[in-house]
């Protein structure tokens, strides 16, 4: 066997690799002999038929066999014995003139390939003990979990119909009918009766709820509204509509004392009892704020920490990822990039910078990972379908089937837990101080992000 390298470019390596026919017949040869015990051919009994009568029948097939397994152990091979770990599958290029094929396949002449690859860098790891990590930690107030059960009773509030000539007001239940028409015509899904408004919740489109301000028991209003850019239905999306409304139900909120007799509604025994599930619900709610902020504190030192040339493959695969999902989300909403204060140059520039970011920090977490033996076992991923089927009441067995059955669905639940083990070990060694910060300075980064 004789490997020549043609191409030594970065991480981009390409062999030229010729093997003997030789080679290629003796291993023919020894699969033939090795079928002369399993086929049943008329006319000769088992195990009698004689090799050179097997070569007619099945020799050119098992030289097709013999080629793809040579192909195979020697890739395997030559990238062992050189310490390559590939980013993506070897780019194999074959004979393709008939001419050759037939040649190869009847074994009247060597086998002759290119294969191209692309591989992953050596790592060299940070000492991660010198890492220092900022932990922020918020306590939940008194003032937090009253709030929070003054937005259960608003969830929960009752309502009463008002006087016979009582007009709609700001915060007010509406009952109402009504026909959306655009241009003049109905459309699917325009029509509505027995529909419950509350005036301020901003649950219906914009500008619809506004206009039931001061409307009466039985009167009936044309509303003049206009959908979303990114309405879910592309037919109806930025299209202007009317709504012929009747309300046949003026209903106001009322007062809802928050007290034992209240906290029994929701099925507990007292007051108490809500106050403390619901400091326990926020105390776990803010724990997970601070483990994002420590996750993303981390992540951003073993960017800074771990610089390298990414795989141009991978960090293509992952580009091209994020910037489909982009621009289709940006075609829903009806947005340009104008929209958003930018070009679709640098748009491209900086989200070629995420995935570069994004790819790097997946190759530097599989080395930590690989080299301290962490593991995911089949019990946490188990663990991870019972949460999801949770999450579905009623569809808990279409869950599980779902995950069951498809291979990468659990490979997408097995490496969030994955990431997560392996930020657990390094935070393990990494110098974590707490800092303690308010309910506002907690969550302030996750908001400005999501502004931004």
């Amino acid at each position: 066997m004789q490997v020549t390298e043609t191409l030594s470019e970065g991480l981009k390596h390409e062999f030229k690799i010729s093997v003997p026919a030789s080679d290629l017949d003796a291993k023919a040869g020894a699969k033939l002999v090795d079928l002369k015990d399993k086929v049943r051919l008329n006319g000769f009994r088992p195990g009698k038929v004689p090799v050179t009568h097997l070569k007619k029948v099945y020799g050119r097939s098992v030289m097709a066999e013999t080629i793809d397994q040579t192909i195979r152990d020697t890739n395997t091979q030559l990238f062992s014995e050189r310490g390559f770990k590939l980013a993506t599958e070897p780019k194999i290029t074959m004979p393709s003139e008939k001419d050759e094929v037939e040649e190869l396949l009847n074994g009247k002449s060597d086998l002759t390939y290119t294969v191209a690859i692309e591989v992953v860098p050596a790592i060299a790891l940070a000492d991660f003990k010198t890492f220092q990590v900022e932990k922020p930690v918020a306590d939940v107030s008194d003032s937090d979990v009253d709030e929070a059960i003054k937005r259960i009773a608003d969830s929960n509030r009752t309502y009463a119909a008002k006087g016979e000539d009582a007009k709609a007001a700001s915060g007010d239940r509406v009952t109402i009918n009504f026909k959306g028409t655009i241009n003049g015509e109905a459309f699917e899904g325009g029509a509505g009766e027995g529909i419950q408004v509350v005036i301020g919740s901003n649950t219906f489109i914009p500008g619809f709820e506004e206009q039931l301000i001061g409307i009466g028991a039985n009167e009936t209003r044309t509303l003049k509204v206009s959908f979303p850019k990114n309405y879910m239905s592309e037919k109806l999306a930025g299209q202007p509509a009317e709504f012929e409304t009747t309300a046949t139900l003026i209903e106001a909120p009322q007062d809802l004392a928050i007290d034992d007799e209240f906290a029994k509604t929701l099925g507990l025994e007292s007051l108490d009892k809500l106050k403390e599930a619901a400091r326990e619900r926020l105390t776990a709610e803010y724990a997970g704020a601070t483990r994002q902020r420590v996750k993303r504190a981390l992540l951003d030192r073993l960017d800074e920490a771990h610089r390298f040339e990414a795989p141009p493959s991978l960090v293509e695969e992952e580009f091209n990822l994020m910037w489909n999902s982009v621009k289709a989300e940006m075609d829903s909403a009806g947005k340009t990039f104008a929209d958003e204060d930018t070009t679709e140059e640098k748009a491209r520039e900086e989200y070629r910078k995420i995935a570069d970011r994004r790819v790097r920090l997946g190759l530097v977490l599989s080395e930590i990972g690989e080299k301290n033996k962490i593991t995911v076992t089949d019990d946490e991923v188990g663990r991870a379908v019972i949460e999801r089927a949770r999450q579905m009441p009623g569809r808990e067995k279409e869950v599980w089937d779902y995950y069951r059955n498809n291979a990468q669905a659990l490979a997408q639940l097995r490496a969030p837990i994955y990431e997560d083990k392996v930020v657990d070990f390094i935070l393990e060694l990494a110098n974590v101080t707490e800092k303690k910060v308010s309910r506002e300075d907690l969550y302030k980064d996750d908001e400005e992000k999501t502004a931004a």
